[in-house]
C-alpha cells in the first residue's frame, strides 16, 4: 500500500463524523448550530469535493460566546498561572495525540502538503508549551522606587478577546493566537476562516477534554462580513488578534473604532530576498525557493520578490528555473508533493489572472505561469523574468507559487528597491559581507529579517511587521503585552508632604 492510498483511509476515517454530524459553534462548552439553522458547505480544493456543513453564525451567536467569555472571565483572570499553565500543557498532550488526524484533515481542507502539515501540526502543540510555561510569570511586574512612593507595575488580562485567524495553516495559526491569550488570562471568541474550518473544531475539543472550563474559549464559525463583523463591534470584546489581509485588517479597525478595540494585525507581505553577487549561492537558491513554493506560497512571509545582482543573475536564474521545472505538484496527502492546490477557486482565478498581467506588463513568464491538470485548483510553480519593480507583479501580493525576478545593480537600488512596497513584513538577505549585512537591515524596511537564513522562527523573538504588513508583535513577552493591561501601584512612604488646600 502506497504511502498515499494509506493516507486516504485514514482521512476517511477521521471526515466520517465531520460527513455525517457537521462542524457546529461551541458556545460556553455546548456544541451549538446557529437560531436560523443556516449553514455553508467546506469544499476541499484537491478535487472540489464536499467535506462537510458548517453551522454559520451572525451576530446572534456572536453575542452568545461574547457572553459566555465575559461571564468565564472573571474565574480564568485569578486562576492562577501554574493552574493555567496545567490546563495548555494538556492542550499540547492532546495536539500531539492527535497531530496525524490534525494534520490529515487540514491537507485535504486547505490543500496544503502533508510534509508541512505534519510539522505544523506539532508546532502547535509547541505554541502552547511555551505559553504554558510563560503563564505563571504573566503578571510579573517592576520595582520602580522614587523618594516619596514605593512604585511597582504589574500586569492584568484584558479581558475577552476575539481572535480571527486564516485559511492557510489555519491550526497552527490559531494556538499561536489563541495560546497566549489564554495564559495571560483572557477568554476567547475564537472566528475561524470560513474556507478551513475542519481543525479549528478538533482544536475545540482537545481544549475541552483538556479540562479547560465552559466559556473560556468559544467558536463560531460564519463569514467575515457577518460574524467577523460582528465580533469586531461587540462591546464586550475588549481586543481582536487578526491574521489576513492588508484590507481586511483596515475594515476591522474601522468596525473595532467605536468600541475602542486593542487591534493587532499580522497582515500581508511583498517580502524581498535579496542576493549580492557574494553571497553563498546555492544556500541562497534553496532558500529563496523554500521561502516562495513551499505552504503553495500561500504565506505571508514568503520571499515573493528576488532581488538579484544583475553580475550573477543569468547564472542565479538560469538555475532557479531548472529548479522550479522540477517542483513536484500533486496530491497533498502523498509526501512526495512539494506543492499542492490552492484554497479555493476564487484565489485559484486570483493567482492564475497574474500570469496575463506579467505579460502584459512586459515580464518574462520563465516556468510554469499556467494551470496543473483539470480536477482541483492547481497551479504550476511559476517564475517571472525581466520584471521591474513598478510591475504589478512586483507590488502586489499574490498569494501562491509565483516569485517574481528583478535585477539590481548595486547596494543603493537594491535597497530603493526593497523598501519601494506598501508592505514591509520581512526581508532575506545573502551576503558574506557582515558590514552590509548589518548595513542593509538596519535600513529595510520590515518587521523581521533574515541574514543568510529562511525564515526559522525562534518563539521568544518578535513577529510582526511595517507599514502594510501589521500592528503590533507577537513571540515571548510581547504577546503578553497585547493580551494585558499595565498596572501602576504608587505606595507612599510618608517622607513627603502633601499640599493642604482649604486648610483654614
Amino acid at each position: 500500500m502506497s504511502d498515499l492510498t494509506s493516507n486516504l483511509e485514514k482521512l476517511s476515517g477521521y471526515l466520517e463524523r465531520f460527513k455525517s454530524t457537521g462542524v457546529s459553534h461551541h458556545i460556553n462548552g455546548k456544541n451549538l448550530w446557529s437560531k436560523s439553522r443556516d449553514t455553508f458547505q467546506s469544499i476541499s480544493p484537491v478535487d472540489e469535493s464536499f467535506i462537510c456543513d458548517v453551522a454559520k453564525g451572525g451576530a446572534e451567536e456572536i453575542a452568545l460566546a461574547a457572553d459566555a467569555a465575559k461571564n468565564a472571565f472573571p474565574e480564568w483572570r485569578d486562576l492562577t498561572g501554574i493552574e493555567r499553565k496545567k490546563i495548555l500543557h494538556k492542550i499540547a498532550d492532546g495536539i500531539v495525540a492527535r497531530a496525524e488526524e490534525i494534520a490529515l484533515c487540514e491537507s485535504w481542507d486547505t490543500g496544503q502538503p502533508i510534509r508541512f502539515m505534519a510539522k505544523a501540526a506539532i508546532r502547535g502543540a509547541e505554541n502552547f508549551r511555551f505559553f504554558a510555561d510563560r503563564a505563571p510569570a504573566a503578571r510579573d511586574g517592576q520595582s520602580l522606587p522614587s523618594p516619596t512612593l514605593i512604585n511597582v507595575t504589574t500586569r492584568v488580562p484584558i479581558g475577552p478577546v476575539g481572535v480571527i485567524t486564516p485559511w492557510n495553516t489555519p491550526f497552527m495559526l490559531s494556538t499561536w493566537k489563541i495560546a497566549p491569550a489564554l495564559a495571560a488570562g483572557c477568554t476567547v471568541v475564537h472566528k475561524p476562516a470560513e474556507l478551513s474550518p475542519v481543525t479549528a473544531s478538533i482544536l475545540m475539543e482537545i481544549a475541552k477534554e483538556a479540562g479547560l472550563p465552559d466559556g473560556v474559549w468559544n467558536l463560531v464559525n460564519g463569514i467575515g462580513e457577518e460574524a467577523g463583523k460582528a465580533l469586531c463591534e461587540h462591546s464586550d470584546i475588549k481586543a481582536i488578534a487578526f491574521v489576513g489581509e492588508s484590507r481586511t485588517g483596515s475594515q476591522i479597525m474601522k468596525q473595532g473604532a467605536d468600541t475602542l478595540k486593542r487591534v493587532h494585525f499580522e497582515l500581508g507581505g511583498k517580502n524581498p530576498v535579496v542576493v549580492f553577487d557574494d553571497a553563498d549561492l546555492d544556500r541562497a537558491l534553496d532558500a529563496a525557493i523554500f521561502m516562495i513554493y513551499s505552504l503553495n506560497g500561500e504565506r505571508c512571509t514568503s520571499s515573493s520578490r528576488l532581488l538579484v545582482q544583475d553580475t550573477i543573475a543569468d547564472t542565479f536564474e538560469a538555475k532557479l528555473i531548472e529548479r522550479v521545472n522540477a517542483i513536484k505538484v500533486g496530491h497533498p496527502l502523498d509526501p512526495a508533493t512539494e506543492v499542492g492546490p490552492l484554497i479555493h477557486t476564487a484565489h485559484f482565478n486570483k493567482v492564475s489572472s497574474y500570469f496575463d498581467i506579467a505579460k502584459t506588463d512586459g515580464a518574462t513568464v520563465a516556468a510554469g505561469g499556467a494551470r496543473d491538470g483539470d480536477i482541483g485548483f492547481f497551479v504550476k510553480p511559476t517564475l517571472f523574468t525581466h520584471a521591474t519593480n513598478d510591475m504589478r507583479i512586483a507590488q502586489e501580493e499574490i498569494f501562491g507559487p509565483v516569485l517574481t525576478s528583478i535585477r539590481f545593480t548595486d547596494e543603493d537600488q537594491a535597497l530603493q528597491m526593497a523598501n519601494d512596497v506598501n508592505y514591509g513584513l520581512t526581508g532575506y538577505i545573502w551576503t558574506n559581507d557582515l558590514t552590509r549585512a548589518l548595513r542593509f537591515s538596519d535600513k529595510l524596511e520590515a518587521g523581521m529579517i533574515w541574514v543568510n537564513s529562511e525564515n526559522v522562527r525562534h518563539l521568544p523573538t518578535p513577529f510582526g511587521g511595517v507599514k502594510a504588513s501589521g500592528i503590533g508583535r507577537d513571540g515571548g513577552d510581547w504577546s503578553f503585552e497585547f493580551y494585558m493591561e499595565q498596572k501602576h501601584i504608587g505606595f507612599a512612604t510618608g517622607s513627603h508632604t502633601i499640599p493642604k488646600l482649604g486648610k483654614l
